[in-house]
């Protein structure tokens, strides 16, 4: 019985260090996590300035988040985010399916930039899904043990500078819609990071292809040098 008791006694030190190591170093093993498997999942270099979660109720702010392009792409990057409010469940932590209460991703600036076939967000959208897809591989077609869910998930203010070949290095401010998704992976039972960065790139995805026609900015600039080579001609004939 004594050494069920020095074992038991152990067993518990052993816990309540662990829990103690956990809300001492959350911000950092967030943060981490963050930069390694985004950029591992968008093949695109993901870079966080801060993370700050209070353990106490689960609220957060993800500070200086930026994402940047996939190969092949010209602009600076493809997002950029002062704040990320955050609000975590934190009896969940321990579960299989973890559940973020709120995302919100404050004014985000955003480069929509048009490749010779596809966009920044189109290359980052297929690089997400071939991560799913090789997560799912690499545990023999079994989902993943830890899971996410989110109930709430908000992008407001948005700032979108478009960029495309024909443009000649010069950016289009446009206006994009909030977005607000919810319950994120409830229905499935929870999503794998993947699987929910697949979700959230498909909504900005849809929300910018919606928001943004190259075919018509193509038109216009063809309209506008066209304009201006006929008033180029015209000068010629000037007496």
């Amino acid at each position: 019985m004594k050494k069920i008791d020095v074992v038991m006694t152990l067993l518990m030190a052993l816990v309540l260090g662990g829990l103690f190591w956990l809300r001492g170093n959350l911000d950092t093993l967030v943060k981490e996590a963050i930069m390694t498997h985004a950029s591992a999942m968008t093949q695109a270099k993901v870079s966080v300035g801060a993370v700050d979660i209070r353990s106490e109720d689960g609220t957060g702010i993800i500070r200086d988040m930026q994402v940047s392009n996939p190969a092949g792409f010209k602009t600076a990057y493809a997002l950029k985010v002062k704040e990320v409010e955050l609000t975590v469940d934190m009896t969940t932590l321990p579960r299989d399916v973890v559940r973020i209460r709120t995302i919100a991703i404050k004014a985000p600036d955003v480069i929509y930039e048009k490749g010779a076939t596809l966009t920044n967000f189109d290359v980052l959208h297929q690089n997400i899904l071939t991560a799913a897809g090789v997560a799912d591989q690499d545990h023999g077609g079994k989902t993943s043990s830890k899971r996410l869910t989110v109930e709430r998930l908000t992008v407001r203010n948005a700032t979108v500078q478009v960029s495309a070949p024909f443009m000649a290095g010069k950016t289009l401010a446009v206006a994009l819609p909030d977005i607000t998704l919810r319950d994120l992976g409830k229905a499935k039972g929870g999503l794998t990071p993947e699987e929910m960065g697949q979700e959230v790139a498909q909504a900005f995805k849809q929300k910018l292809s919606t928001a943004v026609s190259f075919d018509k900015l193509l038109a216009q600039s063809g309209a506008q040098m066209l304009d201006k080579a006929n008033k180029a001609i015209k000068g010629l004939f000037r007496p």
